[in-house]
Formats: structure tokens, sequence, C-alpha cells
């Protein structure tokens, strides 16, 4: 940032950017780098160079190399383009250290091609048998030479040969999962524990060829140790960091017996270094210092603990001149690590947006489609009305004057009148079947020759032309009826894709604190996962000790979060021991601000059995309460079932999802298309939501409905056709305010229509309810009825049905716990 220096003080230059300019050259230039890189590194090799020449110089008790061949039959089996630059680097790195490892190597790659190639021929699994090819080729290498060096073979160097041997059988497993972990691109797949620690071995395996080398009598490999010590602390955390530290300081130590005391100096360093690293670089930087200081003073007294202090120091700058990059790119591979978890979230996230972007895609073709079927006019245009007459006529004519010796009077010079006279028949059919006008009878009469069997031809023929007409209508409706399904199911799968779009917030605040106020009491809480906060939705669960039934969690646990939320949880789902620990899983929930309590009394006409009202009530997972009455026309087992099945229809609907005014003229449009009977039902529905107590009135073809306040009766009415007469109509939707106590009656035509010689049945029934001093709904339900019957002196005229809903306030059945000092957890308002 640019400063500027104003009366002596120096200021920030605020708003103050680089030119687009300089920033697209700064950005290819960074490009340019970037791709340079990986050209250098990956696909010319000097990667694989570089480890190689430092695996030619490593050496294990001075005198075996068991690096050189694993990594050349690593690079065989993987990438075998790559084979001669990594047999150069080995090569390389061998002859800046002694001859006899030169001449080693040349051996051991020779005879391990010789071998592998024997072995493909008869096993085609390269990886398998690799291990097995390298130890042979190994032990035959070093006492061939030994032998050609000294003359004979000791048991010591067959012994040194067997360790050598083993030590590359057991090193080329290894290098088969570390090496492509530096030599290729990977993907963001994280690493397994095992290929941590493989690629550990592998990078101390390298830094054993930097044994010897000296800067200002400080040793490379030393600082190089620490330095992955303090990286692999700072991403992992205290067990890699000092698994790391164990690792690579029993390698260096290996290589160098001098070196032992390092294993327990980075061992200690890894684990204070992660157990610090919320102090950031800082902090773990500091627990190698620590470690420095303490295991130095240990391990080679004060005389050369400068010396190590200072290799420290050098490990700790170059640690903090590491850039963040690349200590995020490392962390992304490592389980656990926070980058990891951001990760493994983009991808989930990734694959929810998939998923609801396809959800949106089948809402968007449902819609199309709806918006297809409902594109058809809602009425019949003029000209095609007189076309079909034409048509009609036509037919008529054909059967008729087509043979006619007058056809050319009729239908040529006086086309007018017989067109009009025809039509005037046809008219007279449709209202009466036959010719009521008796002048137009004498007239048709005197006009035509065979008048009687023309009259007769369009009868016949009008009887048909009415079907197509009924049949057109039907189809017509049909397609109105799949475009408002295909519309609501359009609605649900875009509610459904928003729904999988939100993303489980971040409550870790609020979880700490509900963890604290339970296990300050003494309660075996495991966790506490919050999915909502918004008030009247709240959706927590965890896990628990368990009680052995004694109800911890409903009377203990529920009622303290109940005051930690300042709003009534109740317990939704308990299933004791669902943990391998024994914990029980429990799910809590909002509990609903209102209950609704309903009381019915039903009477078939004449006493009979099967009466033709119905009645339901089904309460919705949205927290709504509906209660509904479908009276079927007439009485008896048809009413019945029209009236049941209307109401199934209804509730299958509503619990899809599909909004109120929806579902009606579904189930409206399927109860007109599927019977050419005249059979209707009313229907008569109140959607009362359980968290403010708002209700809804639906009434098609239904009487009033009442709501009773204390001693204040109010009428709720609305005025729509029976289901099933017509095709499509616009719901009437009568919203009210309920409050705690009042009741709710509902009831079928029998009985709002019993009294026949009263003139005002709304006062005569408002009358009778507020008489009714009972609060229960059942009772007001049986003395209505009661009180109805008795009115018409036991006559029974009608199907009676009589629905009663209190709303009452939900009182849970345990009272909060108020918490020492409690703390409110913050909530959201529900949208």
């Amino acid at each position: 940032m640019l400063r500027r220096v104003t009366k002596g003080v120096i200021e920030p230059v605020r708003g103050w950017t680089l030119p687009d300019k300089v920033l697209s050259l700064t950005t290819s230039a960074t490009e340019k780098i970037k791709k340079g890189t990986n050209l250098l590194f990956y696909q010319w090799g000097l990667l694989i160079f570089v480890v190689g020449f430092l695996l030619g110089r490593a050496m294990i008790l001075s005198e075996i190399t068991p690096f050189v061949l694993p990594f050349v039959a690593a690079i065989y089996a993987l990438k075998r383009d790559r084979l001669g630059i990594a047999a150069l680097a080995v090569f390389a790195g061998a002859m800046t250290h002694f001859l006899e490892s030169s001449w080693f190597v040349l051996a051991s790659l020779f005879i391990f091609i010789i071998y592998q190639k024997i072995v493909e021929k008869f096993n085609d699994n390269t990886a398998k048998v690799l291990p097995f090819t390298v130890f042979f080729a190994s032990l035959s290498a070093r006492i061939m030479l030994t032998f050609f060096i000294q003359g004979q073979v000791m048991n010591y160097d067959w012994m040194m040969a067997g360790v050598e041997a083993g030590l590359s059988f057991i090193l080329t497993m290894i290098f088969l999962q570390s090496v492509p972990l530096i030599t290729v691109k990977r993907s963001q797949q994280p690493l397994k524990n095992e290929e941590i620690v493989c690629l550990i071995i592998l990078l101390a395996s390298v830094m054993t060829g930097t044994i010897g080398w000296m800067i200002y009598d400080l040793t490379v490999e030393h600082i190089l140790a620490r330095y992955l010590v303090l990286l692999f602390a700072f991403v992992a955390g205290a067990a890699i960091g000092s698994t790391v530290g164990v690792v690579t300081g029993l390698i260096l130590s290996l290589a160098s017996v001098a070196s032992l005391y390092q294993m327990s100096l980075l061992a200690f360093a890894g684990l204070l270094g992660g157990l610090l690293k919320e102090g950031r670089k800082i902090g773990v930087s500091i627990g190698l210092l620590i470690g420095t200081l303490l295991i130095g003073l240990y391990g080679e007294g004060s005389d050369q603990v400068m010396v190590t202090v200072m290799e420290s120091g050098v490990a700790i700058a170059v640690f903090l001149l590491t850039p963040k990059s690349l200590i995020s790119k490392l962390a992304r591979y490592i389980p656990g690590t926070v980058e990891h978890s951001k990760e493994q979230q983009q991808y989930l996230r990734k694959i929810r947006d998939v998923t609801a972007g396809r959800v949106e895609q089948f809402s968007h073709l449902f819609q199309t489609l709806s918006n297809s079927f409902s594109s058809t006019p809602n009425s019949v245009e003029v000209d095609d009305v007189e076309k079909e007459v034409d048509y009609f006529l036509s037919n008529v004519t054909e059967k008729t004057c087509q043979a006619c010796f007058k056809k050319d009077r009729c239908w040529v010079n006086n086309f007018n009148k017989t067109y009009e006279s025809m039509s005037q028949i046809m008219n007279e059919v449709e209202k009466y079947s036959e010719i009521k006008d008796p002048l137009l009878k004498a007239d048709w009469k005197k006009y035509c020759v065979k008048h009687e069997k023309v009259v007769q031809v369009i009868q016949h023929e009008f009887g048909q032309f009415q079907a197509n007409q009924k049949l057109k209508k039907q189809v017509l409706e049909s397609r109105r009826l799949v475009a408002d399904q295909l519309l609501g199911v359009s609605r649900v799968m875009n509610d459904f894709a928003k729904e999988i779009q939100r993303e489980k917030e971040g409550h870790y605040v609020q979880e700490e604190q509900m963890l604290e106020a339970l296990r300050g009491v003494g309660l075996e809480v495991g966790h506490i996962d919050i999915f909502h906060l918004e008030q009247g939705n709240i959706e927590i669960e965890l896990s628990i000790a368990n009680d052995g039934g004694h109800g911890q969690s409903e009377k203990v646990v529920a009622p303290m979060l109940s005051d930690i939320l300042g709003e009534t949880i109740i317990i939704k789902k308990e299933e004791r021991s669902f943990y391998p620990n024994g914990y029980s899983h429990v799910s809590f929930g909002s509990a609903k601000k209102f209950v609704v309590e309903t009381g019915v009394a039903t009477v078939a006409k004449g006493g009979a059995y099967v009466s033709g009202d119905s009645y339901s009530t089904i309460e919705l997972g949205s927290g709504k309460y509906a209660i509904a009455i479908s009276d079927g026309m007439g009485n008896g087992e048809r009413a019945h079932l029209e009236s049941n099945e209307t109401l199934q229809l209804l509730q299958k609907v509503l619990q899809s999802g599909i909004e109120e005014t929806v579902a009606i003229k579904s189930v409206n449009s399927v109860l007109s298309l599927r019977t050419t009977d005249e059979i209707f039902s009313t229907l008569d529905l109140a959607m009362i939501d359980l968290q403010d107590a708002n209700v809804k009135f639906l009434k098609i073809g239904s009487i009033p409905s009442f709501i009773k306040r204390g001693t204040k009766v109010t009428k709720i009415e609305a005025s729509n056709l029976p289901m099933g007469i017509i095709q499509e109509f616009d719901v009437d939707v009568v919203s009210e305010q309920l409050k705690a106590g009042d009741l709710l009656i509902m009831m079928s035509d029998g009985i709002f229509d019993a009294p026949k010689h009263v003139e005002n049945k709304e006062m005569w029934m408002k009358r009778i309810i507020s008489e009714v001093s009972s609060e229960d709904p059942q009772e007001v339900a049986d003395l209505i009825l009661e009180r109805v019957i008795r009115h018409e002196k036991g006559s029974i005229e009608d199907d009676m049905t009589i629905v009663v809903a209190k709303v009452k306030r939900n009182m849970p059945k345990w009272a909060a716990i108020p918490l020492y000092k409690p703390r409110k957890v913050e909530k959201k308002k529900a949208q």
C-alpha cells in the first residue's frame, strides 16, 4: 500500500489500486511461472532427477544403500518413460559419494532389468512381483560385488547383503505408494494415514542424501528434518507432527549413529509444535525451540547446544518464509484439517448444487408442460360453433337430401331458406327433442317432400352431436387437470430444490453453550448438533448416556433446552443405545404453540348404518391441522363412497405439499371427469396453523361454519358450487384469527337445514350454539346434534355430521428448568 507523509505522520493512501494493465501483466507473469515450473519439474522430470540424486547419495550404517533400487523399480512400474532419468540420477548421486557405491548401483540396475524381463514373461502383474525382483537383484548385486572386490564372501557380508535386500524389499512397497505423491500432479483426494507415513519415509530417505553437507557448521539434514516436522505439526497437529519426528529421526539415526538423539528431539518438537499450533507459526516455532533446548542439553551438552539452536533457528526462518498457499495446498490432503474440511464441504456443496439444479430443471419442465396444457382456449370460438353446425347439417343432408329429386331447388335456388329452416329444427330438437312450434312444423311440411325423414335424422344425429360436444369438454377439462397437477408438482419440486440448497448453518457457539450447560449439571452428553434455530422451527440432535428408561431426556434435557432457548422444546424421536458406546440418539424440536382437540357426532338418515357424510381430521407435517367434512349427493352407500373418496383424494394431495387451493381444484377436476353420473359432493375444509392459530376456510358448496368465543358466535361462509358440477372455478378462501379457548363448529347441511319451519336458520343455529355451556368439544357436538333431532321430534330427514374443534394453548408436560446464570441462545425468526 502506498503511503503519504503529512506533518511528519505517515498515513496510508486509501482507495489506491493498481491499474488494470499492471494487474493483467502480473497475473500473466504468475501464470507463466506456474506453467514453467510445472513443465520443468513434472514434464521434463527434474523432480525425479533431484530425488534420485539424493537417494543415490543416501546410505545406512555407512556401507549399504537400500534406497537406490526401490526408487528405480518404482519409476519402472509407474513412469517407465522416466526410467533413464531416474537411473542417471541415482548413478550421479552415487558417484559423489564412494566409488564402490557407483559400481553397486550399476550392477544392481543391470541385474534388476534382467530379472524383471524374465519375470514379465511369466507374470503380467508387475507391481505384485516387483518387491521380490528387487530383493533378489539387490542380494545378487551385493554378493557379486563383494566377491569381485574381496575374492571371498564372509558370513558378515551375507548378513549385511540380506539386511540391505530386506530393506530394499520393504522400501519398494513403500515407494510404490509414495513416489506418485511427488512425481504426479495429484487430484483432490485426501491422503490415507498409510500414504502419509510412506511419504514421510520417502522424504526422510531423500534427506539422508544430504548427510555431510554443511553450511557454516550447520548440518543441512538437521535443518531439513526440523523444517519438515514444523510443516506437518502446523498443518496436521500433534499426532502427525510427532509421527513425522519419530520416522524422520529414526531414518537419520540409521544413516548416522551420531544423530541418534535427533529422533527424540524431532519427536518431542513435533508433539509440542502440534499442541501449540493454535498460536499459528509462532506457536509451532516456539515448540521446536523448547524441544531443541531440552533435548539438545541432554544429548550433546552445553558445548554443542548453540549449534543445535542455530539449526533450529534456520529451520524456523525457512518455515516462516514458506508461502501460505503452499501450506494450504498441503493441508487439503491431510484428513482432519480445516482446509480438508473446506475441500470436502466444497465437494458436497457441488453435489448438492448439481442435485438442486436437476430438480429445478424438472420443475421448469413440469411448469413448461403445464403451460402447454393450459394454453387451450377457455371458450369455444364463434367460428368453431358455426363450423360444427355446418358439419352437423352436412351429415343430415348427406343422408336425406343427397338422392332427393328436389335437391337443386332446395340447396341451389333456396339455400338460405333451407339452411335457416334446418337450423331452427335443430334448435327445437336441442330444446324439446322434437318440433314443438306448430308454425315451423307446418311450414317445413309444406317445404320439404321428406320432412319426416329429415326430422328423424336430425333427432338421431343430434344425440351423437351432443356426445361429441361432451367428449370435447371432458378432453378440455382433462388438459386443465393435467396442467394444474403439473403446476402443483412443479411448485413442490421447486420448493424441494430450495430446501436442498439450504446449508446446515454453523451454530458452533450455541452448541458449546448447550454442552457447557448440560454437562455442568452432571449430564453425560456426547455431542450436540443444531440444524435450525428459527423460532418455532428448532431442530437439535444430541447423544446422551443411556438412562435405563427413566425418561431423563424428556424430564431433564428438554426442560433445560427450553430454558436456554426461551421456547418450549419437546422430544421428537429417541433411539436408545444407538451408538457403539451405548449412548442414545435423541432428536428435539419446537413444540406447537397451539393444539386442537376435536369432537365428532354423526348420524345417518333415518337412523341407518351408512351415512353419506364423511369427515377427517389430519395433522400435516407443515405444522397445520386440517378438518374436513364432505357430503355426498343423496344418502346411503353411494353417497358415502363419494364423500369418502373426496376426502381421501384431498388428504393425499395435501400431504404431498401442494397448496390448498390447487389441491381442491385438482380434486374437483378428478370428480368431474371420473364419471358421467350426476354425483356431486360438498367440501368444508378448515386449515389451522398450530403456531399462530390462524385458520383458513375453503368451502365448496357447504353450509356456514361458526366460531364461538365466550358468548359470541360468528358465522363463516363462502359461496361456491359443490364439487364436480363445473370443471373450473375459483376457490373462495376466508381467513380468521382464532384464540385459545375458541370453539370451531363445522356441520353438514343435514343439521343446518333440519328445521323446515324456521325462516332464519342462521340465527336459530347461533342461538343453539350460544346456549351450550360446555367447553368440551365432544359434549358440544353431542348436545347440538341431540338438540336438532329433538327439535324435529326424532325425525332424521338427512345425514347429519358435526365436528367441533377447540383451540388450546399447548401446555408442556414438563416445565422449563432454570439454570444457574442462564445464557440465552440467539435465535432467528422464522422466515
